[in-house]
């Protein structure tokens, strides 16, 4: 048996995953051809595809963390496994991920599947590589009209991989300029891949918001001298995407 029919995935076709989500609306299921969705909270404020970091997927513990902190603030989290992290998973051997385009050719299939489920807008964001993923996929969305309902609403980061940890020149923001719809993006001051300082060297559109975790590394985590702790600064984190949902969430009923 597979780890996530382990897990408690429930096996579905796509075309079934409609009915059974009025079944089970925060179910987890291995979506035929596609992989593992799992489903959390009510979209009481908005619904978010959230995907996973390049070495840890949808169960690792800031995953489930931010998620579950997440869902508790009113917005319903979708959460995938690429392929490449299914495998990991299957096999319990670690392994990089694909080149970001085939990355990004998956997020788009499960985005085209997912939004066409519900009424109401689809958000998309992820952490760190599915962050930058999800802005890729952003950037490629029509421009003419933002807020028409085939546009992706806004954008949610966990830890934007501005640039690799030891290439502080080799930034990844080329494509953000075409992104049309409000980011938000939590980052950590501490982060490696784009420190507080770091990131205020930048030019960023207007349209994305950065919100800093004090004394945070690139998994919310603080120094012990801080007085914080990582779950403190998860929930400060849910809390300001929670409401920047909230403040640019049109059409959900």
């Amino acid at each position: 048996m597979s780890y996530y029919a382990l897990s408690g995935y429930i096996e579905v076709p796509p075309k079934a995953l409609k009915e059974a989500l009025q079944r089970q609306p925060n179910g987890a299921f291995l979506v035929q051809g596609m992989g593992p969705l799992a489903i959390h909270g009510q979209a009481r404020l908005g619904r978010l595809l959230f995907a996973h970091g390049a070495g840890a997927g949808q169960q690792s513990p800031f995953m489930r963390q931010f998620v579950t902190s997440l869902a508790a603030q009113g917005v319903q989290v979708l959460c995938v496994d690429f392929p490449y992290m299914q495998q990991m998973q299957e096999t319990g051997k670690r392994r990089p991920p694909p080149p970001i385009a085939q990355t990004l050719d998956q997020f788009a299939q499960w985005y085209a599947l997912l939004a066409d489920l519900f009424d109401e807008p689809l958000w998309i964001g992820g952490k760190s590589m599915g962050g930058r993923v999800a802005t890729l996929f952003a950037s490629k969305q029509p421009t003419s009209n933002p807020l028409s309902d085939s546009a992706v609403p806004g954008v949610v980061v966990a830890g934007y991989p501005f640039h690799p940890t030891k290439a502080p020149d080799k930034l990844r923001l080329d494509h953000w300029p075409a992104i049309a719809c409000p980011m938000l993006i939590l980052q950590g001051e501490r982060d490696p891949f784009g420190t507080r300082d770091e990131v205020a060297r930048y030019t960023l559109p207007s349209n994305a918001q950065l919100a800093w975790l004090t004394d945070g590394d690139h998994d919310f985590k603080p120094r012990r001298f801080s007085g914080l702790t990582q779950t403190v600064l998860i929930d400060e984190a849910t809390q300001v995407a929670a409401s920047f949902v909230r403040a640019h969430c049109t059409g959900l009923t």
